[in-house]
């Protein structure tokens, strides 16, 4: 396995855009550097490869509860992404997006709905919290009304840490990750590049869903 370098900056600064200033920037800079000295450091391996983002999986590879049209808008009128992991030292953060390729106005109140499979596709004993926290400190703006318009989006970012995974068997590797708007809606299942190194028995942390500003 060849894992790739990632200065601390660029880590920084791309979690920054993804968060939209919700504070994850801090916390990652103290991870990765926490008596500040500047030093650049590099993410602990997560046994599965390097991470560059992620596609929501086609019907045939693992067949979303909502059914996916021509157009590639499921039938709940919404489409679930994940983007690239970032990670300092043990910490683990994720943005996922939901964009509502409908025709009507979606709304959103609350957490995402979140089941982890291993690459067996059985579900993993990972426990999933609302909120980000005792993982990390990170701002999360709690249940609010989010309505989305036709093209908009809103974004949930989930956190973890990192947990021993066994590089030949992915044994402890969330590769599999199905993600509801709420407690009750169409799950669709995506698959993160990399996986979530999160182990058998871990905790994911998940923000509100928050509308996307351009």
């Amino acid at each position: 396995m060849t894992v790739i370098p990632v200065r601390r900056i660029v880590i920084l600064t791309t979690v920054a855009a993804l968060t939209s200033g919700c504070g994850l920037s801090a916390e990652l800079e103290r991870e990765a550097d926490p008596a500040r000295t500047g030093a650049r450091t590099q993410p602990q391996p997560s046994g599965t490869g390097p991470s560059a983002g992620a596609r929501t999986l086609p019907p045939g590879d693992v067949a979303p509860t909502a059914s996916v049209d021509a157009q590639g808008c499921p039938d709940t009128g919404v489409l679930v992404s994940t983007g690239v992991v970032n990670a300092a030292m043990g910490l683990r953060a994720m943005p996922v997006t939901l964009t509502n390729c409908g025709e009507r106005d979606y709304l959103l109140n609350g957490y995402p709905d979140v089941r982890v499979r291993d690459v067996d596709r059985k579900r993993m004993d990972v426990t999933v919290l609302k909120g980000p926290g005792p993982i990390t400190q990170l701002d999360d703006p709690g249940p609010h009304l989010v309505t989305l318009k036709p093209g908009e989006s809103a974004r949930s970012v989930f956190v973890w840490r990192y947990s021993a995974v066994d590089a030949a068997t992915r044994r402890g590797s969330g590769v599999y990750v199905e993600i509801a708007p709420a407690v009750g809606g169409g799950r669709q299942t995506v698959r993160p590049e990399g996986g979530l190194d999160i182990g058998d028995t871990g905790l994911l942390g998940t923000t509100a869903w928050q509308k996307v500003v351009d």
